[in-house]
């Protein structure tokens, strides 16, 4: 359904100086499947989700959905033409809301620029999807200080999903949701993607989540994706260095485990992602690092579906 070929986005510094947020990258995702995509703040996931909803324009590469090339720069017709299937669940619950705007104002917008105007209808189509995500119809007069960092994510969702789009990127829709709270919008997400054949890019941090919600992973450093295939295969049989120490940062929910285990963290400095050399990104921070890491990393193909980025895999 979405395909990423080789897509990049530089951020000008200045006195011929530019910032790889993205760099080089390529990804395909099936209809109605969930890849996730997990990395460090910084590494340019968030970037990437807003260049395939049109947020942010591409300087390099192309994406292509159901096989129609999306343009390089969004222009006010194309938001309006792609909205229809592309919508994005933004990460932060308490500033991706309008203060000045009721409930129902924010549901409803959408509608409206997609020209449906009967009032009954709309009203009708924001309390259904007032409920299917667990809030109560007389919520939708009310302001979003009015609640809760969990129920105005829930207010997100209904939000990207009110129009039934068929692609929805979920850029780190829980990271500033309490544990609890998280669990039940993971399972909204699950839920309503079963039920409306969705296909979702989900960005987050915590591995075990991703992992959860998703059929595919992929890893991403330094605007490179540097692993990336079946879920459970990343997971459990990680081959990149990088991955391998995320992995391995991971807390056990077991207390005593968690206590006995040795936790090796990553050390030194996230190398500068201003006009970076051709050599592995993760090269300043690898324990096994060699003097062939100065080299452009090869593709390397593990298992099927299953390639990983690192010389020390050849």
């Amino acid at each position: 359904m979405m395909a990423l070929t080789n897509v990049s986005k530089f951020f000008p510094m200045g006195r011929g100086k530019q910032l790889h947020a993205v760099d080089d990258v390529s990804l395909s995702i099936g209809k109605e499947q969930v890849v996730g995509l997990v990395g460090e703040s910084g590494s340019g996931k968030s970037t990437l989700g807003r260049m395939i909803v049109g947020l942010h324009s591409r300087d390099q590469g192309d994406i292509s959905y159901d096989g129609e090339l999306l343009p390089t720069r969004f222009r006010a017709q194309d938001h309006l033409r792609y909205a229809r299937r592309l919508q994005m669940i933004f990460q932060d619950p308490y500033a991706s809301l309008n203060p000045r705007m009721t409930i129902y104002d924010i549901l409803s917008e959408s509608l409206s620029l997609q020209g449906r105007t009967d009032a009954a209808a709309v009203t009708r189509a924001v309390t259904e999807w007032l409920k299917a995500v667990g809030l109560h119809p007389d919520h939708m007069t009310r302001y979003p200080h009015e609640f809760s960092g969990g129920q105005r994510q829930r207010i997100g969702i209904a939000r990207a999903l009110m129009i039934k789009p068929d692609f929805v990127v979920c850029d780190e829709p829980i990271s500033a949701l309490d544990v609890s709270v998280q669990a039940q919008i993971i399972n909204l997400l699950s839920e309503l993607k079963a039920s409306m054949g969705l296909t979702l890019l989900f960005i987050a941090h915590d591995l075990s989540m991703v992992r959860y919600i998703s059929d595919r992973m992929a890893v991403m450093y330094l605007g490179k994706i540097v692993e990336e295939g079946p879920a459970n295969e990343v997971f459990f049989n990680p081959q990149h260095p990088y991955t391998q120490l995320l992995i391995a940062s991971n807390p056990e929910p077991d207390p005593a485990a968690e206590r006995s285990r040795t936790v090796v963290p990553i050390r030194g400095e996230v190398s500068s992602p201003v006009n970076p050399g051709p050599g592995c990104r993760f090269a300043d921070r690898c324990p096994n690092v060699t003097t062939q890491c100065a080299l452009p990393p090869p593709e390397v193909i593990v298992s099927e579906g299953h390639r990983a980025s690192c010389h020390l895999l050849n």
